[in-house]
């Protein structure tokens, strides 16, 4: 998580993403979640399985897993955002 936000202040963090990005087109938000996705998926590439899968590998993960992060930040995530997109695109 970015400087200076942590897990109990992310939810500030999201709602000045959504301020900041109130006027980005639909092709800059693609290119930046391709580009944010290339970054995601290089580090996970450079990862182990044990790395990955194995509880207790990183200490800020507490209890899980780095892998159950990854899902979160990424499958879950791609998720929520399609249900929005159309969604907004519904709206119009």
């Amino acid at each position: 998580m970015p400087e200076p936000y942590n897990w109990r202040t992310y939810g500030k963090m999201n709602e000045e993403f959504v301020e900041k990005h109130q006027t980005t087109s639909l092709v800059e938000a693609e290119n930046y979640l391709k580009k944010s996705h290339e970054q995601v998926m290089k580090k996970l590439d450079a990862l182990s399985n044990e790395e990955l899968f194995q509880k207790k590998q990183f200490a800020w993960v507490g209890n899980t897993t780095l892998g159950s992060y990854f899902i979160s930040a990424t499958a879950s995530h791609y998720e929520w955002a399609i249900k929005k997109l159309k969604q907004s695109q519904k709206n119009k």
